[in-house]
């Protein structure tokens, strides 16, 4: 694979500490990858941008679906999967979450994770939610899904006294001669035993980095989602895909429409137990435009809501599950009612006022079956990675399965190939690329929600891609005027917040050139201009890579299933077009 040489300007590492892992993340895909690369003798260290439980899983509200009940199979489970993924699933990679699926769930409860189950008997609770058509989601907590497994998992790295690096942010990818993965470099923020910028050498990396929802104003996701993990595989070299399939969860309690930052989750387990979807004089408008109705796959609803508000010029719809009743809400949804409650809305007597906001990437670091990425020795699972799984459209709940299943088979590969060594890292004999002021952070927000939001078409990503491209020349002209002494303007120091600038800035203008490219609606995929599902020609997925000279080249794959990640095998298909990156 072609190195870029493209990496961020930081300080020389001042320390270094030697593994034969590193894990890049701690939500339920970091640490079962790095419980079972310990597991079978393998030196393992995670890396954490915050603490260990401070990720995007523990604000899982849902749960993690699996074919757990009685009548339930793989089969049916896979099929409501390829459904919701508008065709463009790897149904290889499908059929593995869902048959493996199972047994990774029972073993997840036998590190301690306790699901609710019904009083008399001990079995599992299940529920529905939208797009499956069985009772197959598993919860904790009621609504606290993903803060129990986050518990059970942090409990059972501390009780294996694994080694862990908090608050630090990953920067760029170590390479030997060969272009083998040797390690990270990152910076520790705060107190520890290490601080400031330093190196994890080992022979294979694990991104489990999680996704990049703070590219857009309004957020279900944590302020760490900052896409750090996309962005390090594209300036090493890797392949991402799918990065235009941005899923926005319908359901979000909205506080406004200037509102930025992370939003509260209103879980789709609400809609599952038979709240209903409904505008401001009570008409339930997802009655009709499918069979689910409000149980609808994410996308359509999403489009549901959006079309209503559009209708009737308003900024949400609402959510009625005022028939649970008090006891109902507090045992069932005791976090979401807290929630609204501190909003000052109740919805044990009020419907709760919503609007889609960004959620969750189907698509990013592009991998093969065993998590394997196109840079020899760097692996990806969970929302950082691209699967194929998800396709256009992530099935409710699937992405605790993915992150569990994928992180599995990624140490599994990783014990049984035993990476060797590797030599010497080298540094690029290339400059980095120039750093963002850290204020441009909420201009690239707010750009990508009007631009590359739930609406989408030509002109909007048009103007999204030059007002990227213009922060990215106003960056570079910065650096050219470091050397110029009578000049005011000055390159971004390197810190936390420049970093993250640039790594939004380049996810950002790499999921435009995606949604450009991709001229027809597909799954979370709306473009106004092109309403129509095109599978002769859209049926298939886009692969984009930085190259060496800094340009974004896209590339279409022959079909819906990914080609090999084999480097040869995998080497362009038919070209897209090819774009200035930084």
């Amino acid at each position: 694979m072609t190195r870029t040489g493209i990496r961020l300007k930081a300080p020389a590492p001042g320390w270094t500490v030697d593994a034969d892992v590193v894990v890049v993340g701690s939500g339920v895909a970091g640490l079962t990858a790095a419980l079972r690369c310990t597991a079978a003798g393998l030196r393992t260290v995670v890396v954490t941008k915050a603490r260990l439980d401070d990720g995007s899983t523990r604000w899982a509200q849902g749960g993690i679906a699996a074919a757990l009940g009685d009548g339930d199979t793989p089969e049916q489970h896979l099929d409501d999967t390829l459904v919701a993924g508008a065709g463009l699933c790897d149904e290889e990679a499908v059929r593995t979450l869902v048959t493996e699926g199972p047994d990774a769930v029972r073993r997840l409860i036998d590190t301690g994770a306790l699901f609710d189950t019904d009083p008399e008997s001990g079995i599992i609770q299940l529920t529905r939610e939208g797009g499956h058509h069985r009772r197959r989601i598993a919860h904790a907590g009621g609504d606290a899904t993903g803060a129990e497994i986050s518990r059970a998992l942090v409990e059972a790295v501390r009780l294996a006294s694994l080694r862990t690096i908090e608050n630090a942010l990953v920067l760029d990818l170590l390479t030997d001669a060969d272009g083998h993965t040797a390690g990270v470099t990152l910076h520790v923020m705060g107190e520890g035993q290490h601080d400031g910028v330093g190196a994890v050498r080992a022979p294979a990396v694990v991104l489990a980095t999680g996704g990049m929802g703070q590219v857009f104003s309004a957020t279900t996701n944590p302020s760490v989602s900052t896409g750090d993990g996309v962005a390090l595989a594209l300036r090493a070299g890797a392949e991402v895909s799918d990065l235009e399939f941005v899923q926005f969860h319908p359901t979000v309690l909205f506080l406004g429409a200037d509102a930025e930052g992370q939003q509260p989750l209103v879980s789709e387990a609400v809609r599952g137990e038979g709240a209903h979807l409904v505008d401001a004089d009570g008409v339930r408008f997802m009655l009709g435009q499918h069979e689910l109705a409000e149980l609808a796959p994410r996308d359509i609803v999403a489009k549901g809501i959006m079309r209503r508000m559009r209708e009737l010029g308003t900024e949400h719809m609402y959510l009625d599950a005022r028939h649970f009743g008090a006891e109902m809400w507090e045992s069932r949804f005791p976090t979401i009612l807290a929630a609204c409650r501190s909003h000052g809305i109740d919805p044990v007597t009020e419907p709760i006022p919503v609007a889609p906001a960004a959620h969750y990437a189907s698509g990013g670091v592009r991998t093969d079956l065993h998590g394997r990425t196109t840079v020899p020795g760097l692996y990806a699972c969970g929302e950082v990675a691209c699967t194929g799984v998800h396709g256009a459209n992530r099935l409710a709940s699937n992405s605790l399965l993915e992150g569990l299943v994928f992180a599995e088979r990624i140490a599994d590969d990783i014990a049984a190939t035993h990476p060797a060594t590797p030599g010497p890292a080298v540094q690029s004999a290339e400059a980095p690329g120039p750093l963002l002021d850290p204020a441009t952070r909420i201009a690239i927000q707010r750009i990508m929600t009007a631009g590359a939001g739930v609406l989408r078409s030509a002109t909007s990503l048009d103007h999204a891609a030059d007002a990227l491209e213009a922060l990215y020349r106003s960056a570079a002209i910065a650096v050219e005027a470091e050397t110029d002494r009578d000049s005011d303007t000055k390159e971004a120091e390197p810190g936390v917040d420049a970093w993250e600038a640039t790594n939004l800035l380049l996810v950002s203008r790499v999921l435009v050139a995606a949604a450009r490219a991709r001229e027809e609606t597909r799954g979370c995929h709306w473009r106004e201009d092109r309403p129509d599902r095109d599978d002769a020609t859209w049926r298939r997925h886009l692969v984009v890579r930085l190259t060496p000279d800094r340009t974004l080249a896209v590339h279409r794959t022959e079909s819906a299933s990914f080609p090999p990640v084999c480097p040869s095998a995998s080497a362009s298909p038919s070209p897209v077009k090819a774009q200035r990156e930084q």
